[in-house]
């Protein structure tokens, strides 16, 4: 201040003074607006025009390689494409595997030498890791598509038929904002990424981008464990951030199954009073820790909307119709305000209406 002074006089150092404090409310003031903004039930936008989902689909078989099926959030997903699929009359196929990408190619050389037409890469399983696979599938007549892998403005990787997207970053500026707001833009966070996986790049740039826009002044540390050591190297990494930083007062597992390693680590500190968890994706037993006080906030994706969603996108390329990029699946922020509307135990289908049952049955025809 002192160099300022002067150049600038006394008058205009404290014009700037006052507007500092000012400029850092201002990105407190946004943060709690965009939670706001997403914390009510969402509406149903179709991603398509209708189509004959029974008729174009009869006699074809889809077959779903999840990142791992170990995690509940994808497992579900899964899960409830597989349901849809028995409804509307074909067959569906999950390739259970831990998350190896060996595992992967098993299973995409299993689908190719079955009969199966679309070889769906659901959230996490990604092509990169087995282009050559890939390109020997696509040569024997099978699409392979990626389903909820990347973010809206990332390319679809490694030769793939199709990428449908989710918006990803949005869902890291959320995360920050969530904080920020929290916190009266007193941050000081640690953030548990997995590098590997596609949608951690969209899910951290939004989350970098919020931070360095309405709270530069936040402090937030960034550590990667592979999903296939989530299990042994999240609680101890959690654990030593905890020793290490008296100061932390938020852990952001970006991917809410994380956090099922996380909320011991930080009981055990004895610090669940002083550090929140923050976190993505509205698993079902996360919505629990909402309830139970261990976990503060989860950004909810409906887990049976993203199944109709990308459903429907993989038949609707099957049927030779246009490819869809953006699913359409919205965000929503639970807290302890609202995680009463998810059920108890939560329900993956719960709070977020029912508008998409109805709107994705009349889109494939199948109504009543």
């Amino acid at each position: 201040m002192t160099r300022l002074k002067g150049r600038l006089g006394l008058a205009s150092i404290l014009v700037l003074a006052a507007m500092l404090p000012a400029a850092a409310q201002e990105g407190v003031d946004q943060a709690r607006k965009n939670i706001e903004s997403y914390s009510g039930i969402p509406e149903f936008v179709p991603p398509g025009e209708p189509f004959d989902a029974k008729a174009c689909m009869a006699g074809k078989k889809i077959f779903t390689i999840p990142a791992s099926s170990s995690i509940p959030f994808i497992k579900t997903i899964s899960d409830h494409k597989g349901e849809l699929a028995a409804e509307l009359g074909f067959e569906h196929m999950e390739w259970e595997n831990q998350g190896n990408p060996t595992q992967w190619i098993q299973g995409i050389e299993h689908a190719a030498n079955n009969g199966f037409n679309l070889v769906s890469l659901l959230a996490g399983a990604d092509p990169r890791f087995f282009e050559p696979q890939v390109a020997q599938a696509q040569a024997a007549g099978v699409k392979v598509v990626t389903s909820h892998l990347t973010g809206l403005e990332q390319d679809a990787p490694a030769g793939v038929d199709a990428a449908t997207a989710i918006d990803y970053r949005k869902a890291g500026e959320l995360m920050a904002d969530w904080t920020i707001a929290q916190t009266d833009g007193k941050v000081n966070a640690l953030v548990v990424v997995s590098n590997e996986a596609l949608s951690t790049d969209s899910i951290v740039s939004g989350l970098t981008e919020a931070f360095e826009t309405r709270c530069p002044d936040c402090k937030f540390e960034i550590v990667n464990v592979p999903i296939t050591d989530w299990a042994t190297r999240i609680q101890p990494t959690v654990a030593g951030a905890l020793q290490a930083n008296a100061d932390l007062n938020y852990v952001i597992p970006i991917y809410d199954s994380m956090s099922t390693f996380v909320t011991p680590a930080i009981a055990i500190a004895g610090r669940a009073e002083q550090v929140k968890v923050a976190t993505f994706n509205g698993t079902p037993f996360v919505l629990d820790l909402i309830r139970q006080g261990d976990v503060e906030m989860d950004i909810g994706e409906n887990l049976d909307w993203i199944a109709h969603a990308m459903l429907d996108a993989e038949m609707r390329l099957l049927c030779d119709l246009e490819p869809i990029r953006d699913s359409k699946v919205p965000l929503r922020v639970f807290s302890a305000d609202n995680v009463a509307e998810v059920g108890e135990p939560a329900d993956a289908a719960k709070g977020y209406g029912d508008a998409y049952v109805e709107g994705f049955r009349k889109l494939w025809m199948v109504a009543e």
